[in-house]
């Protein structure tokens, strides 16, 4: 008895060594064999491997330092793993299928502009570049859980200073092939938690179905925190807006399969925001055309049941933004501060009712503002009705503004403007109601350097001011009724509102010192 122990000892053990032997001389003909595998299928793209572990007892694999570049931009590598571990998943035996595991370990992706830039030139679509063919040539098992450990990815734009970095991430999907139950809309569990920008945080909970055609389709709680604004100065620069500052949070549930699209988000938050848009011809053309897809895509999808789109609500608190006008001579910048919007009940489907918006703040640091709206869904355009008002304004803080538009400024007066409006069908019915208080438009201290024509015009300002004056109420007063078309009838209702606010505020300012459709009334 002794004896056929001692031999089959020596068997296993002499098996063991071949079996290591072996393994030990196919890891680089496997590695070979492999990376020209993963090459064949990836198009504009080149996959290395730096080194292979072949393990015989569990049928496992371990690929080492694998780099991908793409062919347009080879330096520097696009994705980095520290290493990918694939084997069998003796669980799923079970059920009767033979499928795998696989965990990368350290990933790093990382992207600039110029890759991004040559995969938008590239005619071959994204989904075609052969990526779920290469990763399954590393391993002859069909994947049935994925997990990321320890992942990162970098974007860096040109010229900033801080990249746009998901760093921490660990994600895990389960039953990638559904073999654990019957066939189900989501049968695959799936968790991701990472860091963002370092003091940030994302996290979604939810499933996913990899095998739905033509592409897989996912659902679950998401959840951002903390997401410094900031990061984003770059990206927003190329559009005109200057972002200095603010905190964005949200969390809600989405969606996503080729059949339905839903994006419903429980709460969106911003703190601090900081931000100037500047207009001038370089950057309006790009957020022009970027306005024009955008209102097309909202009155496709407008009350489309395949398409939800919903915020419950939406806080951006103690806000300081402004528009700085740089195509006007002189330049000049209209400001909002210590501004809290607040959008409750914002939907494109117009089951879900009104929605409703509440600005407060103040208007040139220094007189407060009141805007209350609600907005419809609708099919056919814009559809809302908005009620604001802006009270006590310095006129003299706006006189860059007046120097720009009416070619002269004040020496004193206060300002505040009235407004209702309506636009349903393509058009739009209201008035802007502007006083002006203590109105002094020719001062000779502030005006001795003036040209005599400009005087002159000062002159003749200020004695139409005194005309129009309400003696009882000391006010200079016109209306400025609102009538007529949408100029764009398939604009996006928040287009629609900019331009409401751009053209019915400059034209309501002028009338209150020029005789065009001026008359006296009493104070609202």
């Amino acid at each position: 008895m002794r004896t056929r122990w001692k031999w089959l000892i020596g068997i296993v053990a002499t098996l063991v060594f071949l079996a290591l032997a072996l393994a030990f001389l196919v890891d680089e003909p496997l590695r070979r064999q492999t990376e020209r595998q993963m090459n064949a299928h990836l198009k504009g793209y080149t996959a290395t491997i730096g080194r292979l572990n072949f393990h015989p007892f569990g049928f496992g694999i371990d690929f080492h330092d694998v780099v991908l570049v793409q062919t347009a931009h080879p330096d520097p590598p696009v994705l980095r793993l520290h290493q990918l571990s694939a084997s069998v998943q003796w669980s799923a035996l079970v059920h009767r299928r033979v499928v795998a595991n696989f965990l990368i370990d350290t990933p790093e992706i990382y992207l600039d502009r110029r890759h991004v830039e040559a995969e938008a030139k590239d005619p071959t679509p994204v989904k075609e570049h052969g990526w779920q063919e290469a990763l399954q040539a590393m391993y002859p098992l069909k994947i049935n859980e994925f997990r990321i450990r320890n992942g990162s990815l970098t974007y860096v734009d040109s010229g900033q200073a801080q990249p746009l970095r998901l760093s921490k991430i660990e994600a895990v999907v389960r039953n990638i092939r559904n073999v654990k139950s019957d066939p189900d809309d989501f049968p695959s569990p799936l968790t991701l938690q990472a860091a963002v920008f370092d003091s940030g945080r994302l996290s979604l909970d939810g499933a996913a179905d990899f095998l739905r055609v033509p592409y897989a389709g996912v659902k679950g709680k998401a959840e951002l925190a903390g997401i410094p604004l900031d990061y984003a100065k770059p990206i927003a620069a190329r559009y005109g807006l200057a972002l200095t500052a603010g905190v964005f949070s949200g969390n809600g549930y989405l969606e996503v399969t080729p059949n339905v699209t839903i994006v419903d988000l429980e709460e969106m938050r911003v703190d601090g925001l900081k931000a100037d848009y500047a207009y001038r011809p370089r950057t309006a053309a790009p957020v022009k055309e970027a306005a024009k897809k955008t209102a097309e895509a909202a009155v496709d999808k407008s009350n489309a049941p395949d398409a939800v789109l919903r915020a419950r609500r939406v806080i951006v608190k103690d806000a300081a933004v402004g528009f700085v006008n740089e195509n006007a001579r002189p330049t000049y910048r209209v400001s909002l501060t210590h501004t809290d919007l607040t959008i409750e009940n914002f939907s494109n489907q117009k089951p879900d009712g009104l929605g409703k918006v509440r600005l407060t703040g103040r208007f040139m640091d220094s007189g407060p503002l009141l805007v209350q709206a609600a907005f419809r869904p609708e099919t056919k355009g814009p559809d809302f009705d908005v009620d604001s008002r802006i009270e006590n304004v310095d006129l003299r803080t706006m006189n860059d503004l007046l120097r720009a538009h009416a070619k002269f400024d004040v020496a004193s007066g206060v300002f505040s403007v009235y407004s209702e409006m309506h636009v349903k069908n393509g058009r739009i019915e209201g008035y802007v109601k502007p006083l002006f208080h203590d109105l002094v438009v020719y001062d000779s201290t502030q005006d001795s350097d003036k040209s005599l024509g400009q005087k002159v015009k000062e002159r003749v300002v200020d004695v139409v001011g005194k005309v129009l004056k309400n003696r009882q109420l000391d006010q200079v007063a016109t209306v400025v009724p609102i009538s007529g078309a949408v100029e764009n009838p398939n604009a996006q209702t928040l287009e629609t509102v900019l331009g409401l606010v751009q053209n019915a505020f400059i034209k309501a300012i002028l009338p209150g010192f020029e005789k065009e459709s001026a008359r006296v009334v009493r104070r609202r």
